[in-house]
Parts: structure tokens; C-alpha cells; sequence
């Protein structure tokens, strides 16, 4: 009988919208901080843990450039958006 890791059967990480990713990865740190599973089970959680941070932060850094990139008029209104160079 051979049991599969949260990270053989989980979708990938980079197809995850950033609400799902922080979600699953609140989760993780909830199992972890409760001590829950096997020593090996804990080291595939931190794994997918540490990817799922890495995505959150891109997205969240993206969404950032974005934003900074909208244009505003003298009112202070969008007046569209800058060519993002990022």
C-alpha cells in the first residue's frame, strides 16, 4: 500500500488563483502549527507551503504593478494605464 503526499496529488501551484493558494496555504500552517501527520507528511506541507507563499507573493507583486502603473488625471480620476515594463 503506498500513500501519496498533499504534493503528488494537489493541482499545481501556478494554476491557482491567489485567493485558493493563500486558502490551502493558511491550512497548511494550521496542520503544521497542530502537529498533525507524520515527520514526512509535515516536510511535503512546508514544501508545497514554501511554493504556495512564492506564487502569493508574485501575484500580489504583479497586482502592485498594476496598480501603479493606472494613469490619473488632474481630479485624480484613471485616465487608462501605462505600459507595464515590468
Amino acid at each position: 500500500m503506498t500513500t501519496e503526499s498533499p504534493s503528488q496529488t494537489a493541482p499545481d501551484v501556478a494554476g491557482l488563483s491567489f485567493e485558493t493558494a493563500l486558502q490551502e496555504l493558511e491550512q497548511i500552517v494550521d496542520k503544521l502549527e497542530r502537529g498533525q501527520g507524520s515527520l514526512d507528511d509535515a516536510i511535503a506541507a512546508y514544501e508545497r507551503g514554501a511554493k504556495l507563499k512564492a506564487h502569493c507573493k508574485a501575484k500580489l507583486d504583479e497586482a502592485r504593478l498594476k496598480v501603479e502603473k493606472i494613469r490619473l488625471d488632474e481630479a485624480g480620476q484613471p485616465t487608462g494605464t501605462a505600459d507595464l515594463d515590468a
